[in-house]
């Protein structure tokens, strides 16, 4: 038989049972699916924690305060005060930018709206170390830090809370635990990276916190921006010979504090996060693997229904390679429409899933080509043994078959 009847012949197949067809590949487009889907939710939430936390700057190491330890024995609670942030910035390397961060959380009030948000004192460096854009004002200066000025820069989010717009609450007052704030800036929203949205957070000049607001020089954390010349190692080793100094810890003695680098923060969330996406494809797989089954399953009931058939082509002078060729066509055939109709509907859900929760997805050409890969070699696999057992049937033992 040429090939293209060979061809010919597996279509009027497939289209004579078009019902028992469908069902068929119905395994196959539920895998495809489901894989798309799930590799798509996948990268799309490696992409986002990718471009947020780049957002904060790599190059950025935070001081936090750890737990006071000595041979094992604990030493009593750890602390950062604004001291440790003046000597950081006064013995630090040049070029060195620091950024204290005082925290608590209050009543914040603007007109009959009120929401208990967290309140974060600070220093005019923050939004440049942490790659803050600004949507409307301005952030606080270096002066109004020194005279304790009640100004306030609120997140990107907190107009919302508040019921009110950006362009609404520049220029009024708000009022943090019955204190009135003038509002001069609205930060540029970045989304939520954990388990906190640094967006609803509201900036007041650290001086400020300390003296009028939470009354204490205990701060929560230090951002520290190395100079671009310096790296990372080098820096975390100044940071600590400078702290370690400072909190008269003699050799020997653990750390009291702790310096995280951001970078590898980085390099931890996207293996997190690939992880999860080798994870949900992994699961997907298993429906698909099913789908082959299933294929397999009818292929094989094909078989044995078209016995007579195969036995009359072969007495007419198909080879066992026609007939081989015949039945592979068709699981290749229902596998590939199987696959591209799974590939419609998996880039459908994760269209729908984007707009309808908001989830962030990305449905690459390389699911795509692999989907394809996948259906094409479901097909081979699972077509091949019913496929072998149609060619190698005896014409006269086909033809006697009821």
């Amino acid at each position: 038989m040429l090939i293209w009847e060979i061809v010919r012949v597996a279509l009027d197949a497939i289209r004579s049972n078009k019902l028992r067809s469908f069902l068929t590949m119905l395994g196959i487009i539920i895998g495809i699916a489901a894989v798309i889907t799930m590799v798509a939710l996948g990268q799309g939430a490696q992409k986002a924690v990718e471009a947020q936390i780049a957002s904060l700057g790599t190059n950025v190491l935070t001081v936090r305060p750890g737990q006071g330890w000595f041979h094992g024995v604990r030493s009593g609670d750890a602390r950062l005060t604004m001291d440790d942030a003046t000597l950081l910035q006064r013995d630090g390397p040049e070029g060195l930018k620091v950024a204290p961060q005082m925290e608590n959380s209050s009543q914040v009030q603007f007109q009959h709206t009120n929401a208990n948000m967290r309140v974060v004192g600070t220093t005019p460096d923050y939004p440049v170390i942490n790659h803050y854009g600004l949507d409307l004002g301005r952030f606080f200066s270096d002066k109004e830090n020194e005279g304790r000025r009640r100004v306030v820069v609120l997140g990107g989010a907190v107009p919302a809370v508040l019921n009110s717009t950006a362009s609404q609450l520049l220029g009024q007052q708000v009022s943090i635990g019955n204190v009135p704030f003038d509002v001069i800036g609205v930060l540029h929203e970045k989304g939520s990276t954990g388990f906190f949205n640094d967006d609803e957070q509201i900036y007041i000049p650290i001086t400020t916190a300390r003296f009028r607001v939470m009354g204490s020089d205990r701060i929560r954390s230090i951002d520290v921006e190395a100079p671009e010349t310096m790296s990372q190692p080098v820096a975390m080793m100044d940071l600590e010979e400078i702290l370690r100094r400072a909190h008269k810890l003699r050799p020997g003695q653990d750390n009291d504090f702790w310096i995280s680098d951001r970078a590898q923060l980085l390099g931890t969330r996207q293996e997190t996060t690939q992880t999860f996406t080798y994870l949900l494809a992994g699961i997907a797989l298993v429906s698909l693997l099913v789908g082959g089954i299933g294929i397999m399953n009818i292929m094989l009931v094909s078989v044995t229904e078209r016995t007579r058939e195969i036995g009359l082509r072969k007495a007419l002078g198909a080879t066992r390679k026609a007939v081989l060729t015949q039945f592979l066509l068709e699981a290749l055939v229902l596998c590939l429409a199987g696959g591209i109709l799974g590939i419609a509907l998996g880039g459908g859900g994760a269209a729908i899933l984007s707009s309808a929760a908001g989830w962030n997805v990305d449905v690459s050409a390389e699911a795509i080509g692999l989907a394809v890969v996948f259906s094409l070699t479901i097909g081979l696999f699972f077509g091949l043994w019913p496929a072998r057992r149609a060619a190698r049937l005896e014409p006269i033992v086909a033809l006697r078959h009821e």
